[in-house]
């Protein structure tokens, strides 16, 4: 440093002076030399310490520095690694759906990612460090199908009617209101790696035990979704906690909450062969790597029953009327089931396309009552348990750059026809009263093709499979003992046709189109055929029954966000 040459200097011209003086004799008294000398001499210790404080203090400096150079190299990696993250998380919101089941991927789309906390166009400032998105849709839905199901927009695929009655030969036209949906996404950033965020989101499809269409259309706003999620950055983590759709249901990428591949049918129901469910559920999801994710999920369990003729025996019992005190639905039944749903997925994006693999573990109860053996023996009551089970994998593949998405997933196992839109049962019972989960296959193919901005035409099939489980009457499921020889008969008694699913298909297509798209939101206009077929098991004199349905939707959507 300068100064520390300057003051050398200094202490070096001293020394010299000192060595150059005159011979006291000559000059002046020895007393005054070396009073001289003296002075001299704390002069030159003096400025010594000076100089050895300056060196401490460059020292010091030097560390200083260092420390900066270090946290400077330290805040770029971090910075380098923060904006590859929020790179790939605007890649993720950029490769969203098409319009359909819900708005095509925009500056408004609510979407949960970890990014920059600054609210974009569409979105408000509640506060400092809040962001408040709101979302939805208004839509007018029309629909006619071949066969009278007696439902709203969502189709009851296995409850298509068999010709003996007359509900196979009635067509069936109604419009709707009750699909139009609300949504609100609340993002909070605590701090620059971890945010906060809540979603909800509601429709008008539910109906209560009062409900009815007769003047009022008096129903109840329905939870599709409503949730919280914790975004960490830095470390990847990643936890969900609320309603949302189950794990099981593929993502469009990552393991992404609002990032699912939902088909984009007008049919609330979606397609056969599609796995999903939305329920109350605690996830938790890694970033492993880049491209590489890993989840894991504990939901609600709840098992769907066969319908009639399915009866357990009156010693059994699987489930209960909801008790209305305790605010359940006292107009239906609820499963015994004692454990959650617990699913698992592994997602993969290589650098072409998006792949997951996936599992399912599930538990069913029930109990059977004390009863009375051969000699009047009393055997005790006991609880049963069974474990269901689904493994299953999922691929997209954008076959032609930003033109065409082809996609096929599937599920197999036993007892998991909760977790595909046909709603096939999940168990029945052997003849000692024992569950016997029903093995079933899900699987679902399908592409969308974006003609141009604003219009896509899409494509599915699905079809969802049973086997014959458990007793030989009505407690097991597909039993060859029952009566189905009046299914295709029109004005049989309803005891000859107690017919059970085995297969349901369906071929869809469709398009969405954007009549308007600009400052004043989007105008949207759909139209969708799909043709679905259910064939029954075989029962006594070797007759298999099977009927179908032709139904066609149109919808006119306005999404004002």
């Amino acid at each position: 440093m300068p100064s520390l040459r300057r003051h050398a200097f200094r202490i070096s011209s001293l020394a010299v002076l000192v060595a150059a003086a005159p011979h006291p004799a000559s000059a002046q008294t020895v007393s005054e030399m070396a009073a001289r000398m003296d002075a001299m001499q704390r002069q030159m210790l003096a400025m010594q310490q000076e100089l050895a404080a300056l060196r401490r203090q460059a020292g010091t400096q030097k560390q200083a520095l260092a420390g900066e150079a270090r946290e400077r190299r330290t805040l770029s990696r971090e910075q380098a690694r923060i904006a590859e993250q929020q790179s790939r998380q605007q890649q993720v919101a950029q490769a969203g759906g098409p319009g359909g089941a819900r708005p095509a991927p925009s500056e408004h789309t609510p979407v949960i990612l970890a990014n920059d906390l600054v609210c974009n166009s569409g979105s408000y400032a509640l506060g400092s460090a809040i962001c408040f998105t709101p979302g939805g849709f208004v839509e007018l839905a029309g629909f006619y199908r071949s066969a009278n199901t007696v439902s709203d927009v969502a189709t009851d695929f296995n409850g298509i009617p068999f010709r003996n009655s007359p509900q196979s030969r009635e067509g069936e036209f109604r419009l709707s209101a009750r699909q139009s949906r609300l949504s609100g996404l609340f993002t909070a950033r605590v701090e620059p790696t971890l945010q906060i965020s809540g979603y909800y989101e509601i429709d008008f499809l539910a109906a209560g035990v009062t409900s009815n269409s007769r003047e009022s259309n008096s129903y109840v706003p329905r939870i599709r979704q409503i949730f919280a999620t914790v975004d960490s950055l830095d470390t990847g983590w990643h936890v969900l906690a609320g309603q949302a759709w189950s794990l099981i249901t593929t993502d469009l990428s990552g393991i992404t909450p609002l990032k699912e591949q939902i088909p984009l049918t007008i049919d609330a129901q979606y397609v056969p062969g599609f796995n999903w469910t939305r329920n109350p559920q605690i996830r938790v999801v890694k970033d492993i790597a880049p491209g590489l994710w890993a989840g894991l999920s504990v939901e609600s369990p709840q098992s769907v029953l066969p319908p009639s003729p399915f009866a357990a025996p009156g010693t059994v019992n699987v489930n209960n009327s909801g008790d209305a005190a305790g605010l359940l639905n006292n107009a239906t039944t609820y499963s015994n089931n004692s454990i959650p749903d617990i699913a698992g997925k592994l997602a993969v994006e290589p650098g072409f396309g998006h792949y997951e693999v996936k599992g399912l573990v599930r538990f069913f109860d029930d109990r059977i009552a004390p009863g009375t053996l051969t000699g009047g023996l009393r055997t005790a009551g006991r609880s049963e348990t069974a474990v269901g089970y689904g493994l299953g994998g999922a691929a997209t593949l954008p076959v032609i750059d930003k033109r065409l998405d082809l996609q096929v997933s599937g599920l197999v196992g036993e007892g998991i026809g909760r977790y595909g839109s046909a709603q096939l049962p999940d168990f029945a019972l052997r003849a000692d009263g024992s569950i016997a989960p029903i093995p079933v296959f899900q699987l679902l193919a399908g592409g969308v093709y974006h003609v141009q901005s604003g219009t896509d035409v899409y494509l599915y099939a699905g079809w969802e499979h049973a086997t014959r489980t458990g007793a030989f009457n009505t407690t097991g499921y597909g039993s060859p003992t029952l009566i189905v020889t009046g299914c295709n008969v029109e004005g049989a008694a309803s005891g000859s046709c107690q017919a059970e699913t085995r297969d349901i298909r369906q071929i869809t297509g469709g398009f969405w189109h954007d009549l308007y798209k600009g400052a004043y939101g989007r105008l949207v206009a759909g139209a969708q055929v799909s043709y679905t077929e259910r064939d029954a098991f075989r029962g006594a004199q070797n007759v298999q029954p099977s009927t179908h349905l032709v139904t066609g939707l149109t919808s006119l959507r306005y999404y004002p966000f």
